[in-house]
């Protein structure tokens, strides 16, 4: 006998039916543009010999105090995520600086890998009798090395630090520590208000969604996001989230991350912050940009480390700062479009190798005199 048919909670007339999709193509929405819609552009193209075999679309904002220094793919709308740690933590920079120490306050704007340090740093920020109201996802390490099988936890997910240090916030400054991921809770209110101090008193996320960690993340234009960054710059003395960051790199993100990376590169003149899906956002300290340098990347298919990372190169090489090359390609060979940088810095980009010197045996079939390319064996 066939088990009775349960009612959908997403059928027409349900409870769920408003926000479910109701075509595979997706539905346009006034003032919206989907990624289908963007005039994305090419960022970093990889070849072998001289055959483009992948192409990475997506968009570059520069922004200088309030002026947009230079656009490129698309003013894209998207959810800046991660990113925006370092602007929730404002919320609360004043109460948490007596409180925490820097790894703590390092741990509490990062997307950390789950790493054992990582873990006792986010649970030192709380008592043990707190950590039952954190209410991040249950989730694994980020990244595990050789065979680990771990159970899921609270701890290991990526966004615990931030968790325990809001949670440890609402402490501070009496609000109710229950419901501290909802829209209607005091805290996005006052996040909404760290925004504004940059995009304007009038200005209002076009959408506002659910994070992966169960946070709200507000909509903002890749232009928006660089602003925001060249803001973090010029204010970066205001609290002690630069210098945090700048302390204690690897509790930002970890082995090989490439906000940790440039974080030890930058020698405290550049902050860096990952986010998903597919955004890194730099705040630069440089002496032709004395209102703070903003630089967003937006990744058109999503989280890619290596494509970002060789843009970030590129954008950091022509302000004078050295970022090395992610690990190699294999027979492959990655290029920057020019569009990645603002025309006067043409010439600087082009000085930047996008590849560290290899073996030449692993591309000796390379010959242009031979027929298709090819040396005859």
């Amino acid at each position: 006998m066939k088990a009775p048919i349960q009612p959908s909670a997403v059928t027409p007339g349900r409870p769920g039916s408003g926000r479910y999709p109701t075509s595979p193509l997706g539905v346009a929405e006034p003032g919206i543009a989907t990624g289908r819609d963007v005039a994305w552009e090419p960022l970093v193209d990889y070849r072998r010999n001289g055959v483009s075999e992948t192409t990475i679309h997506g968009a570059v904002a520069w922004a200088s105090g309030d002026r947009i220094v230079h656009s490129f793919g698309g003013n894209v709308l998207c959810y800046g995520r991660s990113m925006m740690k370092p602007f929730m933590l404002k919320v609360f920079a004043e109460e948490l600086e007596p409180e925490l120490d820097w790894p703590q306050r390092a741990i509490a704007v990062a997307s950390h890998n789950g790493d054992t340090e990582h873990v006792a740093t986010a649970q030192s920020i709380l008592t043990r009798g707190e950590w039952g109201l954190m209410q991040t996802p249950l989730d694994v390490p980020l990244v595990q090395f050789g065979r680990q099988v771990r159970r899921p936890r609270r701890w290991y997910h990526t966004c615990s630090g931030e968790h325990a240090a809001l949670l440890r916030g609402c402490r501070l400054k009496g609000w109710e520590r229950v419901g501290y991921t909802l829209p209607s809770h005091p805290l996005f209110g006052a996040y909404l208000d760290v925004l504004r101090r940059t995009l304007g008193a009038d200005w209002s996320p076009l959408r506002v969604a659910r994070d992966g960690c169960g946070l709200p993340t507000v909509s903002n234009t890749v232009d928006e996001l660089a602003r925001l960054y060249a803001g973090l710059a010029a204010r970066r003395d205001e609290d002690w989230i630069w210098e945090a960051m700048v302390r204690h790199p690897d509790l930002v993100g970890g082995f090989n991350r490439l906000d940790s990376t440039i974080l030890k590169a930058g020698e405290g003149q550049v902050l860096a912050k990952e986010g998903a899906d597919g955004l890194l956002g730099l705040a630069v300290v440089h002496p032709d940009f004395p209102e703070g340098l903003g630089v967003v990347i937006k990744i058109a298919h999503g989280w890619d480390p290596r494509a970002t990372w060789y843009v970030a190169r590129g954008v950091l090489g022509v302000l004078g700062l050295e970022l090395r090359n992610p690990y190699p390609l294999h027979r492959q060979k990655a290029f920057l479009v020019p569009g990645v940088v603002p025309p006067d810095r043409l010439a600087a980009l082009e000085a930047i190798p996008t590849w560290d010197e290899w073996d030449p045996d692993d591309d000796r079939w390379e010959d242009p005199a031979a027929p298709y390319g090819l040396r005859s064996p």
